[in-house]
């Protein structure tokens, strides 16, 4: 072997083929075997470390694109926060600048407030010079949803401008008036409809707005959505509109853990074009609404998509949205608390009740049942489906629908007894007249036209100028009226000037074909110019103001009182499911409304939806047309509406059972101590009821109350020992005189004061008596199981005079109290915790207002939560009108200027008026409003008065012991009872209106059989025969 001095040349050599030769020779085959092993793992490892290092330049490679994805993903996650943080950051100014709008808006309504105080008749500023008073409709609604209370309106004015121009044309009235009365047979219907509705858009754009001020919010309908439980302001915002007297104003919407905002986009062009005397009538342009004070939310349509959102609030008003689509509609009410519709109808308190279909809600309420039974009115059943159909104040285009139900507007004398006086209801306005129907329905045959399906009216019977044209007279409707008739009045013979020409109108013009509203069957206001407009002069010289009535009706408030009374008889009641068919029914649509001469133009029904339009043209085009020619209401039923039950029915003997003793018993206290105070909480629902009384020596008494259907205590009659049911039982503890110390309030009492009825005021669990008349100037709370005083509420700087209560909202009442430092206060009651209880947590309760203007004691005090007024009255004779939060509505003239101090205040708020005892023996009655409308005197000196539940009639009971029913609406005298041997001191009405119970000033209480119903069919037979 040669010797090799490199590594290089020695593997040469053995890879060489003289190498191998050589070890074959010498080294044998096993050397030979060692080698090529060798060899093959010389080749394997060359094979791995390439391989690995392929496996690492991929690793490398991978590792290399995670790091870019990561720091893609970075940026974008950066980007991402920075986006969410500029859209926090925006929210967060959209609240701050919002909140900063509110309080400018709550600022300005406070110095209005203010103002108000200083300028009214009893403020330290007021003008010497007389200066015109402005009212407006309230927003407030009652159980009935009726806006009924005329409020101060620091916005109003005669529309002096919009007067001169109607005056400048009234003479080219003629030529235009004609227009209105039918429509030319060479003029095609939908050319009119379509026509007519751009100019009622254009008339509604033409007014400009005085002071605009920037937004920092954009009109942006991206819908942003966080999770529930996130950190921020706002859980939920999203582009929506606030319908509010027809009216739709761009904004933005948003939501949090415990209130729902609005904010107007006032740089939005529809909001710029806005007139600047209607912008101060809608409320919620800046809006905040907390859960809390939310008691119903429903789903609604806007211009025929269900798009609509509306919210009843504790405040007894609504507010509606409108929002981009159903989709938003739903993740707004999963927002909002769940409370369906409250429980009045009968409807589960659920987001399902809130997002259900009208049909799914009139199945699901017990309403039709209800008034079948005739446990709520005609007026009460058609509010609840006006309601449900989708049918809202907030929006003049679809504006509750009520019937014309008399045909006799000429007449002196009206007698509700004859079926020819009254509407046939199976018929729509338009078909009333057999001439009429004939003209549409061959206009409804004669139709042809490749895209309009055929129809018999191409006007509606509720529009948005409709409605303004009935409410012409009472704002804020008078300023919208004007925006719509491009700042004037219209012509006067176009004006809703007189009820019978109205009326031959709906039976004589083709384009008329109107029903009317809910307000002609409960506001006579709307009737009379209170607020001089000039509104002009027909073309027969009449100026036009009050509305002209029917001779039968002497007053406003005479037309709408026999007008509601025709709603609810039995001639109307028999009808009513037809005409319920009609609009609400199944004859709404498909053959039967042709077979009716029901069909409207198509794009009043629901079903056809503006948003499938592509052509953003043709859809805005659409949408005008159904804004301003009106919307049927969503149809509630596919079947026949069942009848209303006759009163023959349910109760077969109403008019046939024997005449009661007029004294059903008597019940006699040991103490022979005057009863001054009477309360008959007996409504089953009630956990004890009882009849609580108490005496001027400090005592009362819990006398059990034993319903008809519960076994009941008897006393024998006669020598045949027959046995009578008696209605009340004694208070055992005074029945057996043990435990007396649990039925004594005490001797806290001022000596000075003489206690009477309003003293004192029951709860309506009758657990707690509340008295007044402390020598420390308290009222106290007391328990009627124990006479321990629970709570001493201080508040007046003299002795509490007078308490009272509003009804029960739940288990809650307010309740206000007058003192002889000629204040009232209103606090709250809450009957969960069972105590008068504050805003703000504290220990002490406060008052939630404090009235005042009154200049003596105060005597009587009258409170509803559900009208949203107080009404107090002092002994120099002043009576006054508050709302509960405080703020002075009206004095209520005294009759013949006297000064009469007010005995007892009582308010019937089915009928509208209020009715006021003044010593020693004067009656008033005053419209809801406080207009004067009767006095009368009465020989007797009455102390205590109450209404029956339906508001009709008034009992009363006075020095000569004389229990009396009257009348209310013209304070007739219907019935008086034998007088008792002791004046008649307190009385109150069992909850069945079967019993009157009287306290006498014998210590005695007296238990009277009363039947108003029989009463009622009665008096109204007579006044059918009468008037």
């Amino acid at each position: 072997m040669k010797q090799s001095g490199s590594a290089v040349e020695l593997v040469m050599l053995l890879c060489s083929q003289e190498w191998q030769n050589s070890l074959q020779k010498n080294a044998g085959l096993a050397f030979i075997e060692l080698v090529n092993e060798g060899r093959l793992l010389c080749h394997a490892t060359k094979d791995h470390i390439v391989r690995v290092s392929n496996e690492a330049e991929f690793i490398l490679n991978r590792i290399r694109a995670e790091d870019v994805a990561k720091h893609a993903e970075f940026e974008t996650l950066c980007a991402q926060s920075s986006l969410e943080r500029k859209e926090e950051e925006k929210t967060c100014n959209h609240l701050i600048t919002s909140a900063r709008k509110r309080d400018a808006t709550v600022a300005t309504r406070l110095n209005d407030k203010i103002l108000s105080l200083m300028q009214h008749c009893l403020g330290i500023y007021v003008f010497h010079s007389k200066t015109m008073m402005f009212w407006r409709l309230s927003a407030w609604e009652d159980d009935a949803r009726r806006h009924r209370t005329l409020v101060p309106n620091s916005h109003g004015s005669t529309h002096p401008d919009a007067a001169l121009i109607t005056i400048k044309r009234s003479g080219k009235g003629a030529a235009h008036g004609e227009h209105s009365r039918g429509l030319p047979s060479s003029e095609q219907p939908e050319d009119v409809v379509t026509q007519a509705g751009g100019a009622v858009l254009a008339q509604l754009r033409q007014a400009v707005r005085n002071e605009p001020s920037p937004s920092t919010i954009e009109d942006d309908s991206v819908l942003e959505e966080t999770e529930t439980d996130q950190e921020g302001p706002a859980m939920f915002t999203a582009s929506a509109k606030l319908v509010a007297f027809g009216l739709a104003f761009q904004g933005t919407i948003s939501l949090t853990n415990s209130d729902l905002y609005f904010e107007v986009d006032e740089d939005d062009e529809d909001y710029k074009t806005m007139d600047p005397q209607v912008l101060p009538y809608v409320e919620g342009l800046h809006g905040k609404w907390p859960y809390a004070e939310m008691r119903g939310i429903l789903s609604r349509r806007y211009l025929l998509q269900n798009v609509g959102l509306e919210i009843f609030l504790s405040t007894r008003c609504s507010v509606m949205f409108a929002f981009p689509d159903h989709a938003t509609v739903k993740k707004v009410v999963n927002v909002l608390p769940r409370i369906g519709f409250g429980v009045k109808y009968g409807l589960p308190q659920t987001r399902k009740t809130s997002l259900s279909t009208p049909r799914q809600l009139f199945k699901s309420s017990n309403m039709m049942q209800r008034w079948q039974r005739r446990e709520i009115s005609n007026f009460e059943y058609l509010m609840f489906l006006n309601t449900i159909a989708g049918r809202s104040h907030n929006d003049l285009n679809q504006y509750p629908v009520f019937p014309w139900v008399l045909v006799n507007y000429e007449s002196d004398e009206l007698d509700l007894s004859l079926p020819s006086n009254y509407r046939d209801l199976s018929k729509p306005v338009g078909a009333l007249n057999p001439s009429r129907r004939a003209y549409f329905n061959e206009r409804y045959a004669n139709w042809e036209h490749e895209t309009i399906p055929p129809f018999h009216y191409g006007t509606h019977y509720s529009t948005a100028a409709f409605t303004l044209n009935w409410m012409l007279r009472t704002e804020p409707y008078s300023s919208l009226f004007i925006q719509l008739q491009s700042g004037k009045f219209d012509y006067p013979n176009r004006l809703f000037h007189s009820i019978a020409q109205s009326w031959k109108n709906c039976q004589r013009d083709t384009s008329d074909v109107k029903e009317l509203t809910p307000e002609l069957f409960y506001l006579p206001e709307m009737l009379v110019n209170s607020n001089n407009f000039e509104l002009g002069t027909t073309e027969e010289g009449v100026k036009v103001s009050d509305v002209v009535l029917p001779p039968w009706a002497k007053s406003a408030e005479e037309f709408i009182r026999i007008n509601r009374m025709a709603l609810e008889s039995e001639f109307v009641s028999c009808q009513l499911h037809q005409w319920l068919d009609l609009i609400f029914g199944y004859k709404q649509r498909g053959p039967e409304a042709v077979r009716a001469t029901n069909v409207f133009y198509y794009l009043t029904y629901e079903g056809f939806n503006p948003a499938t339009l592509k052509d953003p043209v043709m859809r805005r085009a659409i949408e005008d047309q159904v804004r301003s020619f009106g919307q049927t209401p969503a149809q509630l039923l596919t079947e026949p509406h069942p009848p209303r039950n006759s009163r023959m029915t349910l109760s077969p003997l109403m008019f046939t059972r024997p005449h009661l003793d007029d004294v059903c018993m008597i019940m006699k206290f040991l103490s022979n101590s005057p009863i001054i105070h009477v309360t008959a909480n007996t409504e089953p629902s009630c956990p004890m009821p009882a009849v609580v009384a108490v005496s001027t020596k400090h005592e009362f008494s819990v006398n059990p109350w034993n319903p008809p259907t519960s076994p009941s205590p008897y006393v024998d009659v006669g020598s045949n020992q027959q046995q009578t049911p008696l209605p009340l039982s004694m208070d055992q503890l005074l029945a057996y005189n043990v435990g007396l110390h649990r039925r004594q309030l005490g001797d806290n009492f001022d000596e000075r004061i003489q206690l009477q009825p309003r003293n004192f005021m029951l709860t309506g669990d009758n657990r707690f008596i509340l008295g007044g008349g402390f020598w420390d100037k308290s009222f106290r709370v007391f328990s009627t199981d124990s006479a321990k005083v629970m709570q001493v509420i201080f508040g007046h700087y003299d002795l509490v005079t007078c308490i009272s209560r509003s009804e029960l909202m739940g288990t809650d009442c307010y309740i206000a109290t007058g003192s002889r430092d000629a204040t009232v206060m209103i606090w709250l009651w809450d009957g969960t915790k069972q105590a008068i209880i504050s805003d703000n947590n504290s220990e002490a309760p406060l008052a939630r207002a404090t009235l005042t203007g009154h200049q003596s004691e105060i005597t009587a005090i009258w409170l509803s939560f559900e009208l949203g007024f107080v009404i107090s009255g002092s002994k120099a004779g002043q009576v006054m009108m508050h709302t509960i939060f405080g703020e002075f509505l009206r004095n209520l003239s005294l009759p013949a200027g006297e000064k009469l101090s007010p005995e007892f205040i009582l308010t019937s708020s089915e009928l509208g008026y209020i009715i006021i005892g003044y010593a020693p023996n004067s009656l008033s009655l005053y419209s809801l409003n406080g207009k004067l409308l009767r006095d009368i005197q009465h020989r007797d000196y009455l102390h205590c008065a109450m209404l029956s539940r339906c508001g009709e009639y008034m009992v009363t009971g006075g020095a000569q012991g004389i229990v009396a029913i009257w009348r209310v609406y013209d304070l007739s005298l219907v019935y008086s009872y034998p007088a008792c041997d002791a004046p008649i001191r307190s009385l109150d009405i069992s909850y069945d209106q079967r019993y009157i119970i009287s306290g006498l000033g014998t210590g005695c209480l007296v238990v009277f059989n009363v039947d108003f119903n029989r009463w009622h069919h009665e008096l109204q037979e007579g006044f059918n025969h009468s008037s």
